[in-house]
């Protein structure tokens, strides 16, 4: 649509808003003057005009704050779920082997494993603890010049698609999500223009290795954050989570 033609629309627009209160408040003046023609009470009339001018500010705190207030909090909530979804195709997608191809650098992977194996009698208590200890763990990324070629490989295959989350105004509703997908975009254009792996110097072997390590950090958060939603609204996504975690080399969604 041109310009013009929006301008146009949305100026009809707010005068539409304009006609309507002026037809309302002239609805008004005319049923008070057909009421004052019967009645020829204007006493009465200013009586209850009154009382519904005192009842206004009551009626604002109603409307305005807390019908809002909820009406906010129900949209957010939507929001929240449209997000989720986001976020479970993003660990369906590539999250999960981001996660096990991360865990192939880290020489203290073991240090951390045990806190992430997740099983269906976790409680609120169990996430929260696995979280402190997220918190606290630090990584040792070690050098391993033909995992980084395969992961240099898979991610500007995967290019397209975290342009694409990127690009999803829902991402605003959360932060630490779009920090992740941000850590992750950024090791894939460092890669990108390393043309060669093998051979790099240590220096800038040492900062790819830091790119990895806070985007490292952030999925193992966000893994948690994820799999705690899972277990609380979606119990039969969460049992494949679980059984296939990331983070064991043995994991199999077959049920024995």
């Amino acid at each position: 649509m041109p310009k013009s033609e929006k301008e146009y629309g949305r100026k009809w627009y707010e005068s539409w808003y304009v006609i309507l209160g002026a037809a309302l408040l002239c609805g008004s003046v005319v049923l008070y003057l057909i009421h004052y023609a019967i009645f020829r009470d204007a006493h009465h009339i200013f009586i209850y005009l009154l009382g519904d001018i005192a009842f206004m500010p009551i009626e604002v705190l109603l409307v305005a704050i807390i019908v809002h207030r909820l009406l906010d909090a129900r949209e957010r909530k939507t929001r929240m779920e449209k997000l989720n979804m986001v976020i479970g195709a993003f660990f369906s997608e590539m999250g999960m082997h981001l996660l096990r191809s991360f865990s192939q650098f880290d020489a203290t992977c073991k240090e951390i494993k045990d806190c992430l194996a997740a099983g269906q009698e976790w409680k609120e208590e169990d996430f929260r603890r696995a979280r402190w200890k997220v918190e606290e763990y630090e990584c040792a990324i070690g050098r391993d010049d033909q995992l980084l070629e395969e992961m240099r490989e898979y991610l500007l295959e995967k290019r397209d698609f975290l342009l694409t989350l990127l690009e999803n105004p829902a991402l605003l509703e959360h932060e630490t999500f779009t920090d992740l997908l941000w850590a992750v975009f950024h090791l894939t254009e460092e890669l990108k223009y390393r043309y060669l792996i093998e051979g790099l110097p240590d220096t800038d072997h040492e900062h790819l290795c830091s790119d990895i390590a806070r985007a490292y950090s952030l999925l193992l958060k966000e893994w948690l954050v994820y799999l705690e939603h899972l277990k609380s609204n979606y119990p039969y996504l969460f049992s494949l989570a679980v059984r296939m975690n990331p983070l064991d080399p043995q994991s199999s969604a077959v049920i024995t």
